[in-house]
């Protein structure tokens, strides 16, 4: 398993009208999309850092993924996401690590990618993300 690098950091937030603006002017520069991701129950919208991208993640129903992580823990980091060239592989890798996984096999995420999570209990308490890159596919 090697990641390429970190493809982003997944903030939850209560309001991106409210959060966006605030990254924007902290960070010094634009979100360039905001969607949808119906059957995560969330909105998103994306900054880039240099290769790295800032998710900020609002919940659109308050029993989704995130609307539950924001009542339990706040607003905050919610998970790091690695770029991998071949999902499926790692997600072999981990497996047979012992690592615990959300995703047995890869779904759509937001921009398109394929994504998978590994379990926060198998990786220190981290909530971790496999995105596979799209250039690579």
């Amino acid at each position: 398993m090697k990641p390429s690098h970190i493809e982003h950091i997944g903030i939850a937030v209560r309001s991106l009208d409210e959060a966006i603006p605030f990254y924007e002017k902290m960070l010094g520069t634009k979100c360039y999309a905001v969607e949808e991701v119906k059957d995560q129950k969330v909105r998103t919208a994306f900054l880039r850092i240099g290769q790295t991208k800032i998710e900020l993640l609002e919940s659109t129903d308050t029993e989704g993924p995130i609307g539950k992580y924001i009542e339990k823990r706040g607003e905050g980091i919610h998970h790091i996401a690695y770029a991998v060239e071949n999902i499926e592989s790692h997600l072999e890798e981990a497996e047979e690590a012992g690592i615990r996984l959300i995703d047995q096999q890869p779904r759509k995420g937001a921009e398109g990618l394929d994504i998978a999570f590994l379990h926060p209990k198998s990786t220190f308490g981290v909530l971790t993300e496999f995105c596979e890159e799209k250039s690579k596919k």
